[in-house]
């Protein structure tokens, strides 16, 4: 299923969910038939976790994997290693290095948070032979779903989220809403978001194609702004930034005129809101799509909680397939 992107990468819906099974699982299929490059955003593949002191999986790549993983990290490894390149990017555990492994062996991963950095080694990773590369999120790090970084991503959630199954279940369907939610396809209004994207944080289309720039530092509290701007003449309102359920609350209640304006933001990973407030916008006329589309490849489930519960497997598994359009794996029990 992903043989055919360039980049992936895998985020959680929470902690020990069972990402790093899923990268494992994807370590295994493409032995000897694929080139890996290898990298995460936070750490991971240490023996334990460090909030809730279970184990972890180790993550255990093959010979000729590429793998870009700050200092401290590599010096936790047990492969034998040729250094490639440094970064000059540092993180708390050293500076990101990037190396091939030249033995089988474990490795602990550990790399930035920033995402500009992170399209960049991306791009490293390939550039020394990587066929695909693998970007391992770091706990509720969604942004890391991005366009921008990779080509297509992969959402496991699991029974560590909450004791309650529904719970974990609309959270997740909510989530795959989010991220995969309709982009523009209208080339001219594409060209317009672009431009204002480039100009600043948050721009007016109107229905001649013109556009209204509005002067602000950030879309976290421009809902006034915003409101004061939309009219009649308004077809699209472009937010570069986060979207939040404060933003399209008080845009509701302020004005009528955001009804039937399609507001649009980067992509799905900008979304901050709640299933209710999704609904009551849209509901009453709003419309939110992106302007670049993310692909999720599958979504993978972990019936077990190191808390001391777990969830029926098969009930887990066919509720998630029944209410989402995607494929749907059981990392633990390997269907």
């Amino acid at each position: 299923m992903i043989r055919g992107y360039e980049s992936i990468s895998i985020i959680g819906m929470g902690k020990n969910v069972g990402k790093t099974t899923t990268l494992n699982h994807i370590l295994r299929e493409a032995r000897g038939r694929i080139s890996l490059g290898l990298t995460s955003i936070g750490r991971d593949g240490e023996k334990t976790d460090r909030v809730t002191g279970t184990e972890k999986p180790k993550i255990y790549i093959e010979k000729g994997s590429i793998i870009a993983t700050a200092k401290q990290c590599l010096l936790n490894s047990d492969i034998t290693r040729e250094i490639l390149k440094t970064t000059g990017f540092n993180t708390p555990m050293g500076e990101i290095i990037i190396c091939r492994a030249i033995s089988d062996g474990y490795v602990d991963l550990g790399g930035t948070s920033i995402n500009s950095y992170m399209t960049l080694i991306c791009n490293e990773l390939k550039s020394f032979g990587s066929k695909l590369v693998i970007v391992d999120g770091a706990f509720s790090r969604k942004t890391f779903a991005s366009p921008s970084i990779t080509n297509a991503t992969i959402l496991s959630t699991g029974a560590a989220m909450s004791k309650s199954m529904v719970k974990v279940i609309d959270a997740t369907c909510h989530t795959v809403n989010l991220l995969s939610l309709e982009s523009e396809k209208d080339m001219e209004v594409l060209k317009s978001a672009k431009e204002i994207l480039c100009k600043g944080k948050i721009g007016i289309i109107d229905i001649d194609n013109s556009i209204r720039m509005l002067d602000v530092i950030t879309s976290i509290g421009a809902a006034k702004e915003i409101a004061q701007l939309l009219d009649k003449n308004t077809t699209h309102v472009v937010i570069k930034g986060v979207v939040t359920d404060k933003l399209l609350e008080e845009i509701m209640t302020s004005t009528n005129h955001y009804k039937g304006v399609t507001f649009l933001v980067e992509d799905g990973t900008k979304l901050f809101l709640t299933r209710e407030t999704l609904y009551k916008f849209k509901n009453r006329g709003g419309i939110i799509k992106t302007i670049n589309s993310i692909h999720i490849v599958c979504v993978t489930s972990n019936p077990k909680s190191p808390y001391g519960y777990e969830f029926d497997r098969n009930k887990f598994l066919y509720e998630l397939r029944n209410k989402l359009n995607i494929p749907v794996f059981d990392v633990v029990g390997g269907e």
